[in-house]
């Protein structure tokens, strides 16, 4: 009698012992490359779809990175660059707007509080983006369409100088914030000097400030790296189990 209570017992826990087997053989792999690793995880498809974490995974990496071109404007040449292709280089900008929005507004994500958050920023992100760099854009074209700047509260100080009927107000800026955060580099300092003798100093010197702006409102509306470095780690726990591979530095 024993021996058949063991034997059903034994034969009872089959399905038991099989549906936790088949659990585990349900999840389903999931490769991702973030920052130079070969990341496989493995998740389970009742809780998430492949589609959702595609969606989700784009926001951290690639669509994390601006979709715009890059301007970068030092010297003279480049200016007079973008100041004669001004309409087309703003018909460009709308192109690459529009593009990513679409592409940003379309992700079907996790339906979780930390993933809508970080789409709504996303989206904030690259509207921010935009509108700096149109801004920047007309500024090289007419600096004082920066007194509407969206960031002129932020970054006040920099955007009156450029705006300024007083040349010798935006050169008194340009010199002391130059000097201060050069003070101590003689190499840049004959740099500046040569840029302050030189015949096009008005163009320069609006170049440099316009630079000085970009990034004074650039850094208001800019994620810090901990906040992604706890994003990516946030994605990694979708995932039942995960390996990595990344190369050595």
């Amino acid at each position: 009698m024993k021996k058949l209570i063991a034997g059903l017992a034994l034969i009872l826990s089959f399905p038991v012992l099989a549906q936790k087997n088949s659990a585990k053989n349900k999840l389903v792999l999931y490769s991702y490359q973030p920052f130079g690793c070969d990341n496989k995880g493995y998740f389970d498809p009742s809780k998430y779809k492949k589609e959702e974490i595609d969606g989700t995974y784009k926001l951290l990496y690639p669509l994390s990175w601006s979709p715009f071109s890059s301007l970068v404007v030092f010297n003279p040449a480049k200016f007079d660059m973008v100041r004669k292709n001004n309409p087309q280089l703003l018909q460009q900008v709308e192109k690459e707007y529009q593009t990513r929005r679409k592409e940003l507004t379309n992700l079907t994500i996790i339906n979780l509080p930390v993933w809508k958050k970080k789409h709504a920023e996303a989206i904030q992100l690259l509207d921010n983006e935009y509108q700096l760099r149109k801004e920047t854009l007309m500024a090289y074209a007419d600096p004082k369409s920066l007194q509407n700047s969206k960031f002129y509260n932020t970054c006040k100080e920099t955007i009156d100088a450029i705006t300024s009927d007083n040349r010798q107000k935006m050169y008194v800026y340009w010199k002391n914030t130059f000097e201060e955060k050069y003070k101590d580099n003689p190499q840049a300092k004959e740099t500046f000097d040569k840029k302050w003798n030189d015949e096009r100093k008005d163009d320069i010197a609006l170049i440099d400030l316009i630079n000085i702006y970009n990034t004074c409102a650039n850094h208001s509306f800019r994620n810090t790296i901990e906040d992604d470095d706890i994003l990516f780690k946030a994605f990694d726990k979708i995932f039942v189990q995960l390996k990595r591979n990344c190369d050595e530095p």
